[in-house]
């Protein structure tokens, strides 16, 4: 079996809109109410995945879910009457960010030999809790061959889990037996703390993994307040690099020590804070980045164009590739309707190490399907969203049947 990593990328769905309802996300906050533009979001998210297709030679994406979702909104009891923060909640289409969707174990770090993925529960913020359930019904389509992939229900609410943004993991070849990284977050500040540790560590246990190639970090308090509210936002892991801002964990050097014990290999990245302060770190999504192993061998980032646009961000990109490091490219994509909603190119997809044979084909991208994607969106998706359209019977019936006309296309009806 040929193993290799591919990263599915969320399709942006037609109700994208800006309701500001991630606290903890700056720029959610700031754009609150602006007029959004789901059909330019959504072909910026799929000339993403055309450049790594092209990169890597092979590409995954995932569905956008049913909304808006009428039984969050019956169990919210919406009568107009209500705040509209709760009515927008049954419209998001937070579900693009597949960095959510799930954390996956592949077969290679297993006891069982499978690809585990547990979907995120999302449990802190009410428009992210109400994903799961649909989410695992479209992986367990995807990945629904059970001699290769295991799928579990999301863990208990009490403890939340966010899925593979709080997940890293290392290793000499994406085939090869690896080291994972989980990452959790303390409560108390001024932001929640999104990813708990007992979430983390029930995960590694039904996934099967070694605990001497199983490492837990905790986050810096300081980044989440200043805005990351998922360690893919100051730090990023692939093979044997860890690319990292130097106030991303609460013990710096004990988290590089912890992750050389199990991972001796281990190269870090580090971005000092006098080069990028942690607040531009987050702005420009520098570390919100894919960050690629290509066919060459040589690693690519793939960085949001709010960093080229950043004069201190970009100074230090052009030092890091002048030092002749791991990283050897940087390349910039325009994903700014993302971003406007707080979520860059390493939020929109997940990583899965697996053989592209044992996948439903319907999930992976070729140039063809590319097309057809994008002429259903040309099509269907709506060119702008007001923050007054949000619950009104012309927008959702136009929301359905764009998904509809998608999933039709694309011989995926059976998630209607």
């Amino acid at each position: 079996m040929s193993l290799t990593e591919i990263n599915f990328d969320g399709i942006v769905g037609p109700s994208h809109n800006y309701a500001g309802l991630s606290l903890g996300n700056i720029a959610s906050a700031n754009n609150a109410g602006d007029p959004s533009y789901p059909r330019a979001a959504a072909l910026q998210g799929v000339a993403k995945m055309r450049g790594n297709l092209a990169r890597l030679g092979v590409q995954g994406f995932l569905l956008p879910l049913p909304r808006p979702n009428h039984g969050l909104a019956q169990a919210l009891a919406l009568d107009g009457s209500e705040p509209p923060q709760l009515r927008a909640a049954a419209w998001s289409a937070s579900s693009m960010w597949t960095a959510n969707a799930a954390t996956v174990s592949p077969a290679p770090d297993t006891a069982d030999g499978r690809c585990h993925l547990t979907p995120a529960n999302l449990v802190t913020m009410l428009h992210r809790a109400q994903e799961w359930p649909d989410t695992k019904r479209q992986l367990e389509i995807a990945f629904g061959d059970t001699r290769h992939f295991a799928i579990h229900d999301a863990v208990p609410p009490t403890f939340g889990d966010e899925g593979a943004a709080n997940h890293m993991r290392l290793c000499e070849g994406h085939a090869a037996p690896g080291v994972e990284v989980f990452v959790y977050g303390r409560t108390g500040g001024r932001f929640p703390a999104r990813q708990h540790e007992q979430a983390s560590r029930i995960v590694a246990r039904r996934h099967g993994l070694a605990p001497e190639r199983t490492v837990f970090v905790e986050q810096n308090p300081d980044a989440i307040a200043a805005g990351a509210f998922h360690n893919d936002v100051v730090a990023v892991a692939n093979g044997h690099v860890l690319f990292t801002h130097a106030e991303a964990f609460a013990d710096q050097q004990g988290a590089y020590a912890a992750i050389r014990a199990a991972f001796p290999a281990l190269e870090v990245v580090e971005v000092p804070s006098h080069a990028v302060s942690l607040a531009e770190a987050i702005r420009t999504y520098l570390f919100n980045a894919q960050l690629l192993t290509l066919p060459s061998g040589e690693m690519a980032l793939i960085v949001p164009e709010e960093c080229r646009e950043s004069p201190r961000v970009w100074a230090w990109v052009d030092t890091m590739l002048a030092a002749n490091g791991p990283i050897r490219q940087v390349i910039p994509v325009d994903v700014r309707q993302s971003m406007a909603n707080g979520g860059g190119p390493a939020c929109l997809r997940l990583r899965v190490v697996c053989d592209p044979a044992t996948i439903d084909p319907r999930f992976l991208l070729d140039e063809a399907k590319a097309d057809l994607i994008e002429s259903v969106i040309a099509q269907h998706w709506p060119q702008q969203i007001d923050p007054s359209d949000i619950g009104s019977d012309r927008l959702a019936a136009s929301v359905i049947a764009a998904r509809l006309a998608l999933l039709d296309a694309l011989d995926l009806g059976q998630l209607g």
